[in-house]
């Protein structure tokens, strides 16, 4: 696991780098601490990561600049900070977990639990998906996506409006990180299910889901049985 600590507190950032090396012994390949938003920035676009430790404030700077870009990213994101108030604004970005300074071992173990295995409740606070386009960050709500392609190592969020914007995250990570009501339909299709309008059975049994903004997705069959199973109640 490739970790990028972001914090200005050099007391503070020494011992989280102690207890993520402590916690994840063998799986942590690389540990890497910058102090200002501009590095991190740097850092996140440059680096291959899996993890980020964020603070949200760096030398009176708002962490909330490099929370959009971080969130956008492949990787996850734990925020460690004494702004507890902010934490449901970080959690309807799609943070991982929200640390609230002071914080004992036991309290990063749990979040770093968390980052194998996302709890539902911690799904249904998301309200936005960052995506990434030329260097810009771009908030979607999560109301005007319709659904998710799997595009290689990406995917791909097609929104009410026509848009279609590339995540870096793949169609896997995604399914962890939204809400239930976005359901993985087929291996490379994910939907909002509030959107299906109806569905087709195609040739050889193949099914179709029609959405209400026009779009026809496959569904796999075992899914299909079970949402018709969910529709007659």
């Amino acid at each position: 696991m490739n970790v990028l600590i972001v914090e200005d507190e050099d007391v503070v950032a020494r011992r989280l780098a102690r207890l993520a090396r402590a916690i994840l012994g063998e799986r942590l390949a690389s540990l890497e601490t910058t102090t200002t938003i501009e590095d991190a920035l740097e850092c996140l676009r440059a680096r291959s990561l899996d993890l980020v430790f964020l603070d949200l404030d760096l030398n009176g700077d708002d962490g909330f600049r490099v929370l959009g870009e971080a969130v956008a990213g492949s990787f996850q994101t734990i925020i460690v900070s004494a702004h507890a108030d902010q934490a449901l604004r970080a959690f309807e970005y799609g943070v991982t977990d929200f640390v609230a300074k002071p914080y004992t071992e036991e309290r990063l173990r749990q979040a770093l639990a968390r980052v194998d295995q996302r709890e539902p409740e911690l799904r249904d606070r998301l309200r936005v998906l960052a995506v990434r386009r030329r260097g810009e960050v771009r908030l979607l709500p999560l109301d005007a996506i319709v659904r998710i392609a799997a595009a290689d190592d990406y995917s791909e969020v097609h929104c009410e409006d026509g848009t279609t914007w590339l995540h870096d995250k793949t169609l896997a990570a995604l399914e962890h990180l939204l809400p239930a009501r976005f359901e993985r339909v087929h291996r490379s299709h994910i939907v909002d299910v509030r959107r299906i309008a109806s569905w087709q059975i195609a040739e050889g049994s193949r099914y179709h889901l029609v959405l209400d903004r026009g779009d026809q997705v496959p569904a796999s069959r075992m899914w299909m049985q079970e949402f018709r199973r969910r529709v007659r109640g």
